[in-house]
């Protein structure tokens, strides 16, 4: 049975450099780095060292607090760095792919919950599954209520998963039937998505959401459908997280590879790239760039990335690499007076909206003004389709109220969500930032 939810609170922002549908593959070679900052939750513990070869699928850092809880390598090389931080602090394990791709291979016959459950684990793949509350790894000893899957997302220059999914569909298939034997799972997809998705989405309940961005956030689609309440947990992955489980339940090995959207203003062809998580960030620009100086690269779309170079990797969960301009080499004259028709405005402040909703923009980076003081107007309420008065928790979590936070809504968010809001701050208040902090500050206090 399909359901339909329709939302209306949000914003689109169309960016030039959206990336075109058409896909290369990266060769496997080269340094390939996996950061233990990009799985929420995790205190890592590394289990090889520099010198040591590694097979695709093998651990390279467990989890201290749950030590069957691992995380492992997407290619088969051997170990070039184990690299720490201030306080030893782990930030990455890098291996040097050795061109071969040899893979250690699983048992393919899991069909209970606790099987399936004990082979995610095994296979380092449950670390890609994540946890309401707090959205951070889930905890395998936990029994969820429900699990999570959005298919689409409505970032500016986000991955089209339709085009990803082209060859993966038994994939998928496989991958929530496998997450089905543990919990019920609930699919969120896009209408123009329904003709091509729904066949493959038998073993799950599907949601048609339309509305602006952030409908596709999973967030958004678990307000709408199974709130949750207190003492509740629900898993979340993206659709083509599910698709990393469906190789392993077809094939029984790990392949991590995913179709990375390469798109941004600064991108001289915005297309598609296969490649692993991991992969060098220079390989995957090579000669693609119309600069390299004055430009901002984000792993992942410009609302919800972090800030990389070149000398970066990409991230696990990125499914986008973007690439804008910084806006530190512009001087314009008196500001925001002038009449702009070439930037974009929340509230028609700039003549611009009058080309319409199809219009693509050449933001950069800048903030445009400094933090001022929050204005209880509403604001951030118009662009947040869920069932939570987002200011009022914002500033219970930056005055430390914890029953305050718990009674607003806290459980059921996660930054992402209010990434649309951040954008359209007139206060530019840092919204991810502080909903990150006050997850953790719940999660510190228990």
């Amino acid at each position: 049975m399909i359901r339909r939810i329709k939302l209306k609170k949000g914003l689109d922002l169309r960016l030039q450099g959206q990336a075109s549908l058409a896909a290369s593959t990266l060769p496997a070679e080269g340094i390939y780095s996996v950061m233990p900052d990009d799985f929420n939750g995790f205190s890592p513990r590394p289990v090889v060292k520099e010198g040591d070869s590694v097979k695709a699928g093998e651990p390279l850092f467990v989890s201290k607090d749950c030590p069957e809880l691992k995380v492992v390598s997407p290619v088969s090389g051997k170990v070039e760095g184990v690299v720490r931080g201030e306080r030893r602090k782990l930030l990455s394990i890098n291996v040097e792919a050795d061109g071969q791709q040899e893979h250690k291979t699983f048992s393919t016959t899991a069909t209970t919950a606790d099987q399936i459950k004990a082979l995610l684990l095994e296979a380092g793949l449950f670390a890609f599954i994540r946890q309401r509350p707090f959205d951070i790894v889930a905890n395998p000893q936990d029994t969820p209520k429900g699990i999570f899957v959005t298919a689409f997302s409505k970032m500016p220059l986000a991955q089209d998963f339709s085009f990803a999914l082209k060859g993966e569909e038994e994939h998928l298939q496989a991958g929530i039937k496998a997450l089905a034997a543990i919990a019920k799972v609930s699919v969120g997809i896009a209408p123009e998505q329904e003709e091509l998705l729904s066949p493959l989405l038998a073993d799950a309940d599907v949601y048609v959401i339309s509305g602006p961005n952030p409908a596709g956030n999973v967030g958004v689609h678990i307000n709408h459908i199974d709130p949750v309440n207190k003492g509740e947990v629900v898993w979340t992955l993206s659709a083509e997280e599910v698709v990393f489980i469906g190789r392993l339940m077809k094939h029984g090995k790990v392949d991590l590879t995913r179709t990375i959207a390469v798109a941004g203003a600064e991108v001289k062809q915005p297309a598609y790239v296969k490649t692993l998580i991991g992969a060098p960030i220079s390989a995957l620009l090579k000669d693609n760039l119309h600069r390299e100086e004055h430009i901002r690269i984000i792993n992942g779309n410009p609302l919800v990335g972090t800030k990389t170079s070149m000398d970066g990797h990409l991230s696990a969960r990125a499914t986008e690499l973007t690439v804008i301009p910084e806006g530190d080499d512009r001087d314009e004259i008196l500001g925001w007076i002038m009449p702009r028709l070439s930037d974009f405005s929340t509230n028609r402040s700039y003549f611009s909206w009058l080309q319409g909703r199809k219009k693509e923009y050449n933001l950069d980076a800048r903030i445009k003004g400094g933090e001022r003081h929050m204005i209880m107007s509403g604001e951030y309420d118009r662009y947040l389709p869920m069932d939570i008065y987002a200011g009022y928790l914002i500033k219970a979590i930056l005055t430390a109220d914890l029953d305050r936070m718990e009674a607003l809504g806290i459980y059921e968010v996660a930054p992402e969500d209010f990434a649309v809001a951040e954008f359209a701050d007139s206060s530019k208040l840092e919204l991810q930032r502080i909903v990150r902090q006050g997850l953790d500050l719940l999660r510190k206090e228990g």
